[in-house]
Parts: structure tokens; C-alpha cells; sequence
């Protein structure tokens, strides 16, 4: 992470698309809001146009794409999504051994709901590359929304292990929270939602998983609290009603498992109805 910064402070009179390669990378080091992750965005767009053929530009430009729009919500979500899954198609088909160009693939494949396919996806970058955090981690939520919950904690560990400095841990300790709120342990998902939330205030998520914890625990001033932030930090009206929850491609509007499904809807919808959501 360090070398990145200094090679992205490094002054260069005319950039080449690996100079904003490695820029869009620094940038993706900053804690994530809409406006650091659209300049990532557009660092990766000006080295894409320099080299239209660059696996590296295709998959980091992919990622960023889907979690601009899994974190924050996107006006033409639908597009960024098609555009991602065509440049990480680009990338695999150049790059089938790229551990970053699997990778971009099973992201676009988990954005679509297709979890099974992503799972392959984060495997095979994983057998590529071991120690590919962020492959871990994607890999434990697809294993959450498939019903395989006793196997995403183990993964999230594994992932705090290898970089326990991670920019990313966030959702680390967010997906590790989240596998206590399912299962009704509220008092240790407020304790891993909370370092989530230490790690970096401005993802909308770990909020909204905060209120619903918080509710759950009878603290309806704190979980009030939390709801708003979720609402102030998110593009769209992800966070106004139940329905609206249900209708994006967050955490709510992924379409789990039945038996998770379940827990989802005792706990997790259940807290953010306490919490002072709506159901429509």
C-alpha cells in the first residue's frame, strides 16, 4: 500500500495508463465515499483510453464500478453493471490467469445475483493468488448468501490474518457482524459492527446494520441515529422503506438462500422495522 502511494505521488510530466492505473489505486486506498470512488473511476477511464487493451484497467475499472454502486447506489446502476461485465469479460478472455481479472468477473457475478458462478469466479483468483484479501472476503458473503453461514466467519478471519492493516477491513468485520445479527447474537454483531464503523464512517451499510442491531438490543435512540446516517450517506432511497431495501443490490435486495432468507427477515428487517423504517 505504501509503495502505491509513493508511486502515484510521483510527479510525470505525460502519464501512460500504468501511471493511472497505479493513481486510481492510490485513490481506492482513501476511505470509499461516491466522490473518491468516481475519481478512481475516471483515473481508470484515462488509462483504459491509452490502452484500450489493458487487462489491469478493465478489472480494477470493473470492481470499482460495482461497488460505487453496491455501497452508494448509482443513478444508471443498471448500465455500470453491464459495462463492468464487459470489461471484466475483456480481461478474463485476455487474462485468464489474472487473479485481478477473476476476480473483477466474480464481482460482476455477485452485483447480478449469480452467486454460485461467483464463487468460482473468487476461487479460481484465490488458487491464482492465496493470499487475495479481498478474493476472500467476496468469497465469504457469496458463501453467507448461499446458505453456507458456519464458513464465512473462518474467511473473514483468515482475511484479518493476512492484512490486518487493510484498508477493507471494514467490511470484514461488517460481513462478521452481520453473521451474528442472522444469528441472534446481538451483543457480539454490535461489537463487530461498531469496529466496522471505527474502520470507516462513510459506508452506508454498516449503519443501517447498526440501527437494526441497536433496535433489536431496545436502544431506539441510537438506532435512530444510525438509519439517518444510513440515509445521509447513500445517493438513493435505498434506506426510506422495507420495499426499497428489498428493491437494490445491497445487502437487502440480494436474493439469499431460503434458510437465510429467514434469518434475514427475523432479524435484520425485523431490526430496521423497530428501528423506525417503514414498510413501504
Amino acid at each position: 500500500m505504501e509503495l502505491v502511494n509513493r508511486e502515484a505521488a510521483r510527479p510525470t510530466e505525460q502519464p501512460d495508463a500504468l501511471d493511472y492505473i497505479i493513481r486510481g489505486r492510490a485513490v481506492l486506498l482513501r476511505p470509499r465515499t461516491p466522490d473518491n470512488l468516481s475519481e478512481a473511476i475516471n483515473l481508470f477511464e484515462r488509462g483504459l483510453e491509452l490502452h484500450p487493451r489493458s487487462a489491469d484497467a478493465q478489472s480494477w475499472l470493473a470492481n470499482t464500478l460495482v461497488n460505487r454502486m453496491l455501497d452508494f447506489g448509482s443513478n444508471s446502476r443498471d448500465n455500470d453493471i453491464k459495462r463492468a461485465d464487459e470489461l471484466a469479460t475483456q480481461a478474463v478472455a485476455a487474462s485468464p490467469r489474472s487473479a485481478l481479472a477473476r476476480y473483477a468477473k466474480g464481482q460482476v457475478l455477485r452485483a447480478q445475483n449469480r452467486w454460485e458462478e461467483a464463487i468460482s469466479e473468487y476461487e479460481a483468483a484465490l488458487a491464482l493468488n492465496g493470499t487475495f484479501v479481498s478474493a476472500l472476503h467476496d468469497l465469504a458473503v457469496c458463501k453467507l448468501f448461499t446458505g453456507l453461514i458456519d464458513e464465512v466467519i473462518p474467511l473473514e478471519e483468515e482475511a484479518i490474518r493476512i492484512s490486518p492493516r487493510d484498508p477493507f477491513i471494514v467490511y470484514w468485520y461488517l460481513v462478521i457482524g452481520l453473521v451474528h445479527l442472522l444469528q441472534s447474537r446481538i451483543d457480539e454483531a454490535i461489537v463487530w459492527l461498531e469496529k466496522a464503523r471505527s474502520a470507516m464512517p462513510s459506508v452506508p451499510i454498516v449503519h443501517g446494520s447498526l440501527a437494526s442491531a441497536y433496535a433489536l438490543r431496545d436502544e431506539p435512540e441510537r438506532a435512530a441515529a444510525e438509519l439517518a446516517e444510513a440515509r445521509k450517506l447513500t445517493s438513493d432511497d435505498r434506506w426510506s422503506s422495507i420495499a426499497r431495501q428489498k428493491a437494490y443490490r445491497n445487502f437487502a435486495g440480494m436474493v439469499f438462500a431460503a434458510p437465510i432468507r429467514a434469518l434475514y427477515e427475523a432479524t435484520y428487517l425485523a431490526g430496521l422495522r423497530k428501528a423506525g423504517m417503514p414498510d413501504e
